[in-house]
C-alpha cells in the first residue's frame, strides 16, 4: 500500500513502516507476492494485523515453497481491491484457509526460477536446485535477483494449473514450524507502524460521535450546540442522513483538533426520540433466552439424529442443567477511528479493518455510490478480537465527510467506543442427557439461544438446519461435538430482544465461548452421574467409532490425556484446591483445532476467591507454522478464557451496558495471571486455526476446578466471588 502518498507527499510505505521500493521491473508468477531486482520478495497480505503476527505466518508460507532467504522477505498489507477476492481476518481462518494457495504460489515461483536460471546457465532445468534465493548446477549458480534481471520470466499460472502444483513434503520444510523473527515486531518497537489512529491527511478536521440512548431505532428531534460554540476550534455539529441505517439518531460534533472535538461534544445537547429497547436489562435479554430454549417448537435443528424422543422416554436416568453467560465487551485497546475523503473521483476509508468485503457494500450505500468508488485504505490494528469485523466505524466518518464537504477523522472516546461495541450476547442453554441402565449415554440434546450477529450483519452466510430454518453458525458452533452420545439434538434459537436491543457482535471464538462452558461444564456434571471420573468419562464418549469418525476422536482424546498426564491428574490435591479439565475441538467441525485443558484453582471459603494456579493447555492444529506466533495465540486466547471467566461481564440497564471504562469493566489483571504449561502436539497435518479454541477450554476447567475444590457447582459467567458465596452457603 502506498500509505498515503498522494495525499501527504510522504514516501511510499506500507502500514509496517517500512519503505518499499517499487521502482524496476519485477517478477509476479501470482497475485500474492513480487521479486525484485534485488531479489527482496515482497508478498501481499490481505488479512489484517492486529498483533497476531499473521503477515509472518503467511509470508513464511511462501518463502518456504519458493526457497528463499527469510531476510529478503517484506509484508505489504494491501488496500481492497476485488482482485483479492473475500477480505476477512476471523474465525481462526487465516492460515487455515491461506496455507494451500501461498504453498502452490510459492512453488510457482519457485519453478518458473528454476526455469529460467537453468537458461541462463544453459543447463537442464532438472540438474537444478534452489536454496536461500539460489538456483545452483553442477557447480554454477545464479541468484533470483539476477534472474529477476537479465531473465526473459514471462511464466504465469491459472488458477487451475497453481491448485495442481506438488508442494514439498513436510521433511523437506526450511522455515514452517521451525523458530523465526516475525517480521512486523521491529517497525511496532521503533514506533515506525502504522496504525488507523495515526491516519492524517492535509485539510483534515476531527470529530466525536454524540451518540443516541439506543443502538436502534433512536431519530435526532433537536441540536443545540450555543454552550459548545464557546470552545475554540468548534465547527459544526452534523446530524447524519445514513441510507444503509447503520447509525441512526447519530450527531458527528467536528472541530479542528480532537480536543476541541471532544469537549464541544459534552456540551452539545441533543434529544431524540427513543425506541423500545430504552427499558431492556440483562434481566429481560436472559429472560427471554430462556423462554426461546423452553419452548420446543422454535429454532433450527443443527443436528437431529432419529431417536433423540425415544431414547429419553425410555432412559434409565436423566440429567438436565441450565448455563448462562453475561455480556461481554471487546475493550480493543486502540478505539475505534476512521477518516473519510473523497479524493479523484473515490471515497478513501483510512481505518483498521477485519472484514473489509463486509462493510465495502454498506459504505456505498450509505454514500450512495457504486461500490468500485470506496476503497478502505489498510492500517495496522491495535487490537481487534472480533470487534473490527464489523466495520460500523467507518459509516459515520464518510457520511460527516460527505456532508461536510472535507476530510473527516471521527475518533471515538473510550465511553463512545464501548457503547458502540457490537459486544458477544448474553446467552442460556439448556442441555439434557439420557441414560441407561447400565450408565450408558444413550441420547443427548442441546439447546442454545444468544444473539446472532451473523444473522444482524451478514445473513448470507447462514446455512439452514435439518428442519430447513436457518441458523448463525457462529452462535452454535461447540455444541455438534465429536463426543459418542448416542441419538443427539442440537438446536439453535436466535434470541429476537437481543438482536433488536443491541448489535450482537463476534468475539474472540465467539459461540463457543459459551457453547464450550456449557457442553464440557455439563460433561463434568454427567460424568459425576454417571459415577465416572470426569477424565474416564470423556476418554469413554471419544473412544467409540460412530459418526464422528474415530481419527477425529483420537485426535481429540489424545490432547485430553496429554493434558491430563502434565497437570498430573488424579493426584491429591491440598484442601480448597481442586483440578478441573475441558476439551474441544475448536471453531468450526471442517477445521477442527483439538485442545484440551486441566486448570488449578484454589477457593477461598471465606471470601470466595478463585485463585487460578496453574493452566496446562494441550493443542493439536496440524502443523504449526510460525511456533513463537502459536505460542503466544494459544496465551492470549487462554488468559481472555480466564478472564471472562472470573473477571470480564457487564450488563445492559436501559437499553445501554451499564460499564463503559476499564474501572468498572474489570479484566483479568497481571497479578492474577497463573503459570502456564502450553505444548502442541507433533503433526504434518494440514494447518488449522489458533487464534480462538483455547479461550474456549478455560472456563468450564475452571467451574469444574472449582467444584472439585469445594463441591460447589457454578452455572453462570462470570463466577464471581459472591456467587461462590452464595452457592457455598447453599451447599
Amino acid at each position: 500500500m502506498a500509505f498515503l502518498q498522494a495525499q501527504s507527499g510522504l514516501a511510499a510505505t506500507d502500514a509496517t513502516g517500512i519503505a518499499a521500493d517499487h521502482s524496476g521491473a519485477s517478477f509476479e508468477p501470482t497475485l500474492w507476492y513480487a521479486i525484485d531486482r534485488e531479489g527482496v520478495v515482497t508478498v501481499h497480505i490481505i488479512r489484517a494485523e492486529m498483533g497476531q503476527h499473521v503477515g509472518t505466518a503467511l509470508a513464511r508460507i511462501v518463502a518456504d515453497e519458493l526457497e528463499v532467504d527469510w531476510t529478503s522477505v517484506r509484508l505489504h498489507y494491501a488496500d481492497t481491491d476485488p482482485k483479492w477476492g473475500t477480505m476477512v481476518t476471523g474465525g481462526s481462518w487465516s492460515v487455515w484457509q491461506s496455507f494451500p494457495q501461498l504453498s502452490q504460489a510459492g512453488a510457482a515461483g519457485r519453478i518458473a526460477l528454476i526455469e529460467e536460471g537453468a537458461k541462463l546457465m544453459r543447463v537442464l532445468p532438472a540438474t537444478c536446485t534452489a536454496r536461500n534465493g539460489v538456483v545452483r548446477s553442477a557447480g554454477k549458480s545464479v541468484t533470483y535477483a539476477d534472474i529477476v534481471r537479465n531473465g526473459q520470466l514471462s511464466r504465469s499460472y491459472s488458477a487451475e494449473e497453481l491448485k495442481a502444483l506438488p508442494i514439498k513434503p513436510a521433511g523437506q520444510r526450511r522455515l514452517i514450524g521451525l523458530p523465526t523473527a516475525a517480521i512486523d515486531i521491529p517497525s511496532k518497537t521503533t514506533g515506525a507502524a502504522r496504525y488507523g489512529l495515526d491516519a492524517r491527511v492535509p485539510g483534515m478536521v476531527y470529530a466525536r460521535p454524540k451518540l443516541p440512548p439506543t443502538r436502534n431505532g433512536c431519530k435526532v428531534t433537536s441540536v443545540d450546540d450555543s454552550a459548545a460554540l464557546v470552545i475554540p476550534g468548534y465547527l459544526k455539529s452534523l446530524v447524519l442522513d445514513d441510507p444503509s441505517g447503520t447509525v441512526p439518531g447519530w450527531v458527528v460534533v467536528c472541530a479542528d483538533s480532537f480536543f476541541a472535538a471532544s469537549r464541544a461534544a459534552d456540551l452539545v445537547k441533543v434529544e431524540w426520540t427513543t425506541s423500545p429497547a430504552v427499558a431492556v436489562s440483562e434481566a429481560d435479554i436472559q429472560a427471554r433466552g430462556l423462554a426461546l430454549v423452553t419452548d420446543a417448537a422454535g429454532g433450527s435443528l443443527v443436528v437431529e439424529d432419529a431417536g433423540v424422543d425415544v431414547a429419553f422416554s425410555s432412559a434409565w436416568s436423566t440429567l438436565e442443567r441450565k448455563y448462562t453467560t453475561a455480556t461481554v465487551l471487546h475493550f480493543q485497546l486502540e478505539p475505534l477511528n476512521a477518516l473519510a475523503l473523497h479524493k479523484d473521483g473515490v471515497w478513501e476509508i483510512h481505518t483498521g479493518n477485519q472484514w473489509q468485503s463486509l462493510i465495502l457494500p454498506t459504505l456505498a450505500k450509505a454514500l450512495g455510490v457504486a461500490e468500485t468508488q470506496v476503497v478502505m485504505r489498510t492500517y495496522l490494528l491495535g487490537g481487534g478480537f472480533g470487534r473490527r469485523l464489523n466495520g460500523d466505524y467507518a459509516v459515520p466518518a464518510a457520511l460527516a465527510a460527505k456532508a461536510l464537504g472535507r476530510p473527516v477523522k471521527l475518533l471515538w472516546a473510550r465511553a463512545d467506543d464501548v457503547r458502540f461495541d457490537s459486544p458477544r450476547s448474553p446467552s442460556v442453554q439448556r442441555l439434557r442427557m439420557a441414560f441407561n441402565a447400565n450408565g450408558h449415554v444413550t441420547a443427548m440434546q442441546h439447546h442454545a439461544s444468544a444473539g446472532w450477529p451473523t444473522q444482524v450483519m451478514v445473513p448470507s452466510f447462514m446455512p439452514k438446519g435439518r428442519n430447513g430454518e436457518p441458523y448463525d453458525p457462529f452462535a452454535i458452533s461447540g455444541a455438534d461435538h465429536w463426543y459418542s452420545v448416542g441419538a443427539q439434538r442440537v438446536r439453535a434459537i436466535s434470541n429476537d430482544l437481543a438482536n433488536s436491543t443491541f448489535r450482537p457482535g463476534w468475539l474472540r471464538s465467539v459461540g463457543p465461548g459459551w457453547t464450550n462452558w456449557a457442553l464440557e461444564s455439563f460433561m463434568d456434571e454427567a460424568a459425576r452421574a454417571a459415577g465416572m471420573d470426569p477424565l474416564a468419562f470423556r476418554l469413554r464418549l471419544l473412544g467409540g467409532n460412530g459418526k464422528n469418525g474415530r481419527d477425529g476422536a483420537a485426535r481429540q482424546a489424545l490432547v485430553l490425556q496429554r493434558a491430563a498426564d502434565m497437570a498430573d491428574w488424579g493426584a491429591k490435591m491440598p484442601a480448597g484446591t481442586g483440578l478441573g479439565l475441558a476439551t474441544t475441538f475448536g471453531q468450526e467441525r471442517d477445521m477442527p483445532t483439538w485442545c484440551a485443558c486441566v486448570a488449578r484453582v484454589s477457593v477461598d471459603r471465606s471470601s470466595g476467591v478463585v485463585k487460578v494456579q496453574k493452566l496446562t493447555v494441550v493443542v493439536d492444529a496440524g502443523t504449526i507454522v510460525h511456533p513463537d506466533g502459536a505460542l503466544a495465540q494459544v496465551e492470549g486466547a487462554s488468559l481472555w478464557g480466564l478472564s471472562m471467566a472470573l473477571f470480564e461481564g457487564t450488563a445492559f440497564a436501559n437499553g445501554q451496558v451499564r460499564d463503559t471504562n476499564l474501572d468498572t469493566y474489570t479484566p483479568l489483571r497481571m497479578r492474577d495471571v497463573p503459570s502456564m504449561e502450553i505444548a502442541f502436539i507433533p503433526s504434518t497435518a494440514p494447518p488449522t486455526g489458533l487464534g480462538e479454541p483455547a479461550t474456549t477450554v478455560v472456563g468450564p476447567a475452571i467451574g469444574n476446578a472449582i467444584f472439585a475444590a469445594v463441591g460447589v457447582r457454578l452455572r453462570h459467567l462470570p463466577i464471581r466471588p459472591a456467587d461462590v458465596l452464595a452457592a457455598l452457603k447453599l451447599a
